[in-house]
C-alpha cells in the first residue's frame, strides 16, 4: 500500500501502459510505412545510446533474453540498420553500432513521438501542463528506483 492509497500503483501502471500504446498508435499513424517493430526500435535506440555494445549488454539494458536480442540484432543487421563488428577487446565477441539507415529510423521515430506528445501536452490546460512539469522530477526518480530494483534483482540472480 502507498501513502496515496492502495490503488495508486495499479492505476499508475495502467496509465503508463495506456500512454505507451497511445504514443505507439500516434507514431504509427504518422509513419504507417515504418517497417520496424517497437522492440526493434528500442534495440536501435539503446545501440544509439551505447554504441559498441555487445549482445549481453543490450540484453541487460532491454531486460530481454540474450537470444531475443540476438534474433532482433541479426534481423536489423541483415536489413542494414545495425553494423556488426568484432570487438576490439575480444575478437571472439561482437559489438553493434548503428548504420546511417538505423540512425535515421531512430531519429524519425523520436521526432514523430516528440511531435505527437508535444501536441497533446499543448492541448492540456495550462494548469495541467504546470502539474505535469512539476511531476517530471518525481517520474524521473521513479524510473531510477525501478532500474535500481531491477539491477539488484539481476545482481542477486547472478550472485
Amino acid at each position: 500500500m502507498t501513502a496515496a492509497g492502495p490503488d495508486l500503483t495499479a492505476t499508475f501502471a495502467d496509465l503508463v501502459a495506456r500512454l505507451r500504446r497511445a504514443m505507439r498508435r500516434a507514431a504509427r499513424a504518422k509513419l504507417p510505412t515504418l517497417p520496424l517493430s517497437v522492440a526493434q526500435l528500442e534495440l536501435l535506440s539503446v545501440v544509439e545510446e551505447r554504441p559498441g555494445s555487445r549482445p549481453g549488454e543490450l540484453a541487460l539494458a532491454l531486460r530481454l533474453a540474450p537470444n531475443s536480442v540476438s534474433t532482433l540484432a541479426n534481423t536489423l543487421a541483415t536489413a542494414g540498420m545495425l553494423q556488426r563488428a568484432a570487438s576490439t577487446a575480444d575478437k571472439r565477441a561482437v559489438e553493434y553500432s548503428l548504420t546511417p539507415a538505423g540512425a535515421a529510423h531512430v531519429a524519425s521515430w523520436r521526432q514523430v513521438n516528440g511531435t505527437a506528445l508535444a501536441a497533446a501536452v499543448e492541448a492540456l490546460p495550462v494548469a495541467d501542463q504546470e502539474v505535469l512539469g512539476r511531476a517530471l522530477p518525481v517520474l524521473d526518480r521513479l524510473v531510477d528506483l525501478l532500474e535500481e530494483q531491477t539491477d539488484r534483482t539481476d545482481d542477486h540472480r547472478d550472485g
